[in-house]
């Protein structure tokens, strides 16, 4: 079963105690389909600017994305530049230039239309919903944002929860838009705006998943080697939505599994900066690291 994103293609710059890359290909889309495509096809929407380098495009290609939805336009392509000090949970944005993104719409095809799984990744609210409505039977569909959203585009936010199945938010984001400092409360305060499913990443403490059916904690994967978190998060919501996809089922177990696969590729993620680890990655490695995982959960 085919998924649908809706997000970013960006050129990152980063900066942690382990080196500075600059021009890296990165955004939420791009980090989101790395994880993704491990389990189903993967339709990309997105837009770059002319300047986008076309070494990223064959990259993408050569992933078996579906890109016939990745726009050029003219202009420059969404830049983000931050770095990481002692805390490699927090990252310190630096610059942000929204280039084409600014005046964005997206667009489908026909076939694209139909596609039943759909995952709106980080950017503006009213990009998301424009995305949404051109959906002809959704029957499950994601959403994560970011603080920048929750402070400038509140309503639309909201707004836009009441038509989602799943919320998708980190522990800062979910206790600033609920306004709840406990997570549980904040999680319940974020089913109350109409989400069915409320998801809350908790970096190296693991996630937290609530709905009026379940609730469920995972911790995060052991990791020894943290290089580059940027879109760590991303690729969690890839392999979470991606497992979802394939299995067919939107079960307390399914959901169980998917939390723990999207954990496992978000592991991966960190051990080098951008794309790199994610690129190579293959799903018998994934599902080995997930094996191993459970023996750390599991008693």
């Amino acid at each position: 079963m085919s998924i649908v994103v809706l997000g970013t293609v960006a050129l990152d710059s980063v900066k942690t105690p382990f080196g500075n890359e600059k021009h890296l290909l990165g955004g939420s889309a791009a980090h989101f389909s790395m994880a993704a495509r491990l389990f189903t096809q993967v339709h990309l929407v997105a837009i770059v600017g002319k300047d986008f380098p076309k070494k990223y495009i064959h990259f993408l290609k050569g992933k078996n994305l579906e890109l016939a939805s990745l726009i050029t336009d003219n202009g420059r392509t969404f830049r983000w530049e931050g770095r990481y000090e002692g805390d490699l949970n927090t990252a310190i944005t630096l610059s942000t230039e929204l280039g084409v993104l600014a005046g964005f719409k997206p667009r489908i095809s026909d076939r694209q239309r139909r596609i039943s799984h759909i995952f709106l990744a980080n950017v503006d609210p009213d990009i998301q919903r424009h995305l949404l409505k051109k959906m002809s039977s959704p029957k499950l569909v994601g959403l994560d944002s970011m603080n920048y959203w929750i402070n400038h585009k509140r309503r639309s936010l909201v707004r836009l929860l009441k038509d989602v199945d799943i919320y998708v938010a980190n522990d800062q984001e979910a206790r600033m838009l609920s306004g709840e400092s406990n997570l549980i409360k904040a999680a319940r305060a974020c089913l109350s705006f109409g989400a069915k499913m409320v998801l809350i990443k908790k970096g190296e403490h693991g996630v937290l998943f609530l709905s009026d059916k379940f609730t469920f904690s995972l911790p995060a994967y052991p990791a020894e080697t943290v290089v580059d978190p940027t879109g760590a998060g991303d690729t969690f919501a890839g392999g979470f939505m991606g497992y979802l996809a394939k299995s067919g089922k939107i079960t307390p177990l399914a959901i169980k599994k998917a939390l723990a696969y999207g954990t496992i590729a978000a592991s991966f993620n960190i051990e080098d900066f951008g794309l790199r680890r994610t690129a190579g990655l293959t799903y018998k490695e994934l599902q080995k690291r997930v094996n191993d995982f459970k023996k750390c959960v599991l008693f």
